[in-house]
């Protein structure tokens, strides 16, 4: 098959990942429409993207352009497009402050410098955690172990297999092979639609540069006894042991119980079937231990890379207090604990709050206090009765959602905090609605008080080669 000629796919891809308007009108009260001719210019984009598919491919080539659309650039081509698809996401930013009075602080007509986007060390096989799905193949066969082709909402899902992925490294293909191996042997059919029984799920590998893997089963039990779960677990167990899965040398082997689509470990326990509870992982000279849900950048290289931004942008001295929102396993947080007074970390999860304690006491850092709850709960009590006069840093490095309007009121409210970082991988979505709270005019009636931040550098990190995706490290200060 004749491929596109590069700078053609390069302009096609650029055509994707144009950021859509992010409207004021999804601020509480604001109401801010298109106007008509950027209604029309919205129409004009959905067709332009409609009308870009590549020429018809194989399966294995049409999950990679649906997962890695850059895979066919050359990698410096990859950081161009992003870095144009960062800028547009700057330019939307910009227009939607000067609408609210803001004023354009780069001579670039932008709202801040954007600087060009630092690589990651590692382009292929960088991922050190895969979620594969179990669905119909190609071929038909309802137990394919892969990712998907399609939608649920035009009902052509197909699942398709990892083997030729980029950015998947071979272990984690190796564990996706075995598995699917198990589950056609099995006599228990997979769980596609709940409604309609079965039972296999996903698969989840997590894997660390010291060579060790943890694979996670989720299985739906149905209406099966405890006796014949039992009897599931032992089978999958023997064949990662000692049948033919042994091959992939598992660290780790859990399994998952579990009638919802995603559940946390307070919903439904991980039971450790084989191995030890927790894989191991070195960044910057500190070791991380690893739950099976908890958060860890997907890129550990790349995540180093991302690290010495935040702490060079932090501005961190010895008198700082870093206050951590959104902090995983407390990698950020305590990649910059030597050079602060005290970090306060807060997240959601509490097994990964106890692996941050844990790596805290490992390490030998003693300056790190970490609180497990929601980040909306959380920090409106801990900022409200700040009385420290030491300076105060935010890092902020929410999940797609972004972060709740409550912690946004509280960061703003609090005098103490000059500089603030937020990192995200979809700046164009709901960090967007972020930005424009955080750098907003004072409004008493949405309870945006405290004085505004202003954008003052953003600093691309790519962490995902191959995708259309890029961390931005936006620097707020005020």
């Amino acid at each position: 098959m004749a491929l596109p000629h590069a700078s053609m796919l390069t302009r096609r891809c650029l055509r994707l990942l144009t950021p859509q308007p992010v409207l004021l009108s999804s601020l509480p009260g604001w109401d801010c429409r298109q106007p008509t001719g950027e209604r029309a210019a919205k129409r004009r984009r959905k067709k332009d993207r409609e009308g870009c598919s590549l020429p018809a491919s194989s399966w294995e080539e049409r999950l990679a352009d649906a997962v890695t659309p850059l895979w066919r650039l050359p990698y410096q081509e990859q950081l161009q497009v992003k870095y144009e698809s960062l800028r547009e996401v700057l330019q939307t930013l910009t227009s939607h402050l000067l609408e609210l009075g803001g004023a354009v602080q780069d001579p670039s007509g932008l709202c801040c410098p954007l600087q060009p986007v630092v690589p990651s060390p590692t382009i292929n096989g960088y991922r050190n955690k895969s979620t594969f799905s179990v669905n119909r193949g190609p071929d038909g066969n309802p137990k394919t172990v892969g990712l998907y082709v399609g939608t649920g909402r035009a009902r052509n899902i197909v699942c398709v297999r990892t083997d030729h992925m980029k950015n998947t490294p071979l272990q984690h293909k190796q564990v996706a092979q075995c598995y699917e191996q198990f589950i056609r042997r099995s006599p228990l059919d997979s769980c596609i639609l709940f409604h309609e029984g079965g039972h296999w799920r996903e698969l989840v590998v997590r894997t660390s540069q010291h060579g060790h893997t943890m694979a996670i089963v989720t299985f739906h039990p149905q209406q099966l006894g405890q006796e014949a779960l039992a009897a599931q677990k032992a089978l999958l167990r023997e064949f990662f042991t000692c049948g033919p899965g042994a091959v992939c040398a598992l660290t780790s082997l859990y399994f998952q119980e579990s009638t919802m689509t995603r559940c946390s470990h307070e919903h439904s326990p991980f039971q450790l079937l084989h191995g030890e509870p927790h894989i191991f992982e070195d960044v910057l000279d500190l070791r991380f231990r690893i739950s099976p849900d908890a958060f860890f950048q997907v890129n550990t290289s790349g995540a180093e890379v991302l690290y010495r931004v935040v702490r060079e942008l932090s501005q961190a001295a010895g008198d700082t207090v870093l206050l951590d929102v959104c902090c995983g396993t407390g990698t950020i947080g305590l990649s910059l604990a030597r050079h602060v007074s005290k970090v306060i970390g807060v997240e959601i999860v509490q097994k990964a709050i106890e692996d941050a304690r844990w790596n805290a006491a490992f390490n030998g850092i003693s300056n790190c206090e970490f609180h497990s709850g929601k980040a909306e709960a959380v920090i409106p009590a801990l900022l409200s009765s700040w009385e420290d006069a030491r300076p105060l840093v935010a890092v902020v490095n929410p999940s797609r959602a972004g972060i709740h309007h409550r912690v946004v009121k509280a960061i703003r409210s609090c005098r103490a905090i000059r500089r603030l970082l937020y990192i995200s991988c979809k700046p164009e979505g709901e960090a967007m609605r972020n930005f424009l709270e955080l750098c907003c005019p004072p409004d008493p009636r949405k309870k945006l008080e405290g004085e505004p931040f202003a954008p003052a550098l953003a600093v691309p990190v790519d962490m995902f080669p191959h995708t259309a995706h890029c961390e931005l490290v936006l620097l707020l200060t005020r």
